[in-house]
C-alpha cells in the first residue's frame, strides 16, 4: 500500500498544475495517470489564449502571469485572429491571440514541472474508485489525506466523491492536416457540425482540425460528418482521428466533497461557446494545489478552492453556458437560422460571444425585462422587417404565409398572439 498527502487523478494541465503547486509547497504528491505516455494520444484543439484574452475573458484572476506569461518552446505557431463562417460561407473575422502547441509536449512539459517540484507520478495506473477512504487502482492501493480528480469530463473521481457528473457532454474528433493555414483560427458553422462547429486551427506546416456535434441537432455518424469536412476543405489529413467528450452545461454543481476537489474538464470549467479549457484546467489545478496543502498541513476548509475558483471563473463560464443556450435554441435548428442570427449579431458581438461575455443587453429597469423582450429587442429592425413581410404574405424571405417569423424564432411561445397586430405596431 502507497501512503501520501495528495492523490491526484490524472496527469493533464488540472493535474499536473495541482501536483505542481502543492509539491512545491512540502506536501508528498503522487499523480496516478491512466495512459503509459503522459498526453498520448492528443484529443484537443491544442489553441492556447495569450495572457491578454485570457485576463480579458476572466477579468478577476489573480497570478495569472505565473502559469501564461511565458510559452517557451510549446509554441508552433501564434495567432492573431479568429474567422468565422456561416453555412452560406459568409466570413466575420476580428482580432484573437493566442498560440498553437502540441498538446502531448505541453501535458509532458507540466508534468515534467511538476516531477521537478517533487511529485511522483504513476503512468499506466488507473483509478478504480474508493473503499473506506482508500484508492483502488489497476497497482497498488493508496492511502491520501486529500484527492484532486482531474481526470476529464467523465471522472471517475466524481463518481466515487458522490459529486455530480457533467450533463450533456458532445463528442468532438480532431486529427493533423498537413499544409500552410495561415494565421486565423476557422470555425465553420452549419449542418457541417450540427449544434457545435469545425475548426482548422494553424500550426507550423499542419493544422489541427477537427468537428463536434451535439447529439440534440444530429443522428448522424461523427467520423462521417469528420471525412465530409475534411473533403469539403480539400484537407490532406495526415494522422488518425481521436475523439473525446466536451462539457457543455458550464460548471458543475459542486466541485468539494469531504477531502476530495474536481479540477479542469472534471470541474466542467469547459467554455461552453468554443469548447476551450486548458487556461481553466491550469487556473483550477493550481488552486486545487494550494487548497489542498492548506487542508492538510493548516486544517482549513476545502470549500476555499470552491470559493475561488469561482469568484475567478464562474461569471464568464455562466455566460457562456447561457450564450450556448440561447445559440441551442436559435441559431442552430437549421443552417437557415444559423446564418440568420450570426448576420443579426455581426462580429462584434460575435467577438464577444467567442470570449464568454454577454451579448444580450442588460435590463435598464428595475423589474428583470423577459428575456425574449430582450431579444426582440436585439434582433431589431431585421426581426420587425422579416415579421411584416410574412404577415403580408411577401414571399421574399421565403417563410410561408401562414407561420409568422416570431413563431420560428420563439417556437410554441410566440412574442404576439397575431403577426398581424405586431405588424400594426410597427
Amino acid at each position: 500500500m502507497i501512503e501520501t498527502d495528495l492523490l491526484v487523478v490524472g496527469a493533464g494541465p488540472a493535474g499536473s498544475s495541482a501536483a505542481k503547486a502543492a509539491a512545491e509547497r512540502g506536501l508528498d504528491v503522487l499523480v496516478l495517470e491512466a495512459r503509459p505516455q503522459i498526453g498520448v494520444p492528443v484529443r484537443c484543439g491544442e489553441l492556447v489564449p495569450s495572457l491578454q484574452e485570457i485576463l480579458d475573458m476572466f477579468p478577476r484572476l489573480r497570478g495569472a502571469e505565473e502559469l501564461f506569461g511565458d510559452a517557451g518552446g510549446l509554441v508552433r505557431r501564434e495567432v492573431d485572429s479568429i474567422r468565422l463562417v456561416d453555412p452560406k460561407g459568409k466570413e466575420y473575422r476580428f482580432p484573437f491571440t493566442g498560440y498553437t502547441t502540441d498538446r502531448d509536449r505541453f501535458d509532458q512539459h507540466w508534468a515534467a514541472l511538476a516531477e521537478e517540484a517533487g511529485a511522483g507520478i504513476l503512468k499506466g495506473c488507473r483509478f478504480l474508485g474508493l473503499r473506506d477512504g482508500i484508492a483502488e487502482t489497476s497497482g497498488e492501493e493508496v492511502t491520501f489525506k486529500a484527492i484532486v480528480g482531474a481526470d476529464g469530463p467523465k471522472s471517475r473521481t466524481a463518481r466515487a466523491l458522490g459529486l455530480p457528473a457533467n450533463e450533456n457532454c458532445y463528442p468532438a474528433v480532431s486529427a493533423q492536416a498537413e499544409g500552410d493555414f495561415g494565421s486565423a483560427i476557422q470555425m465553420f458553422f452549419g449542418s457541417i457540425a450540427p449544434g457545435a462547429y469545425g475548426w482548422i486551427i494553424p500550426k507550423d506546416g499542419t493544422a489541427n482540425v477537427g468537428v463536434g456535434l451535439s447529439p440534440k441537432f444530429s443522428e448522424g455518424s461523427l467520423p462521417e460528418q469528420f471525412w465530409k469536412f475534411a473533403a469539403d476543405h480539400g484537407l490532406k489529413v495526415v494522422s488518425p482521428m481521436k475523439g473525446k467528450y466536451v462539457p457543455s452545461e458550464g460548471p458543475v454543481a459542486r466541485t468539494v466533497a469531504g477531502n476530495g476537489m474536481l479540477a479542469g474538464d472534471a470541474a466542467g470549467v469547459v467554455m461552453p461557446v468554443n469548447g476551450g479549457g486548458i487556461p481553466q484546467a491550469l487556473i483550477t489545478g493550481r488552486m486545487a494545489g494550494d487548497a489542498a496543502y492548506e487542508f492538510v498541513r493548516n486544517g482549513r476548509s476545502l470549500g476555499n478552492y470552491e470559493k475561488g475558483w469561482r469568484e475567478a471563473l464562474y461569471k464568464p463560464l455562466k455566460t457562456a453556458a447561457g450564450n450556448k443556450r440561447l445559440a441551442d435554441a436559435f441559431a442552430f435548428r437549421s443552417d437557415w437560422s444559423t446564418s440568420a442570427c450570426m448576420a443579426i449579431l455581426g462580429t462584434r458581438r460575435m467577438g464577444k460571444l467567442i470570449r464568454c461575455k454577454r451579448i444580450l443587453p442588460r435590463a435598464t429597469q428595475t423589474r428583470r425585462t423577459p428575456v425574449r423582450d430582450r431579444l426582440f429587442r436585439l434582433l431589431g429592425r431585421p426581426l420587425r422587417r422579416c415579421a411584416f413581410r410574412t404577415a403580408r404574405g411577401d414571399p421574399r424571405r421565403g417563410i410561408p404565409n401562414v407561420l409568422p417569423y416570431c413563431h420560428l424564432i420563439f417556437p410554441c411561445n410566440p412574442l404576439v398572439a397575431c403577426p398581424r397586430d405586431l405588424c400594426r405596431s410597427i
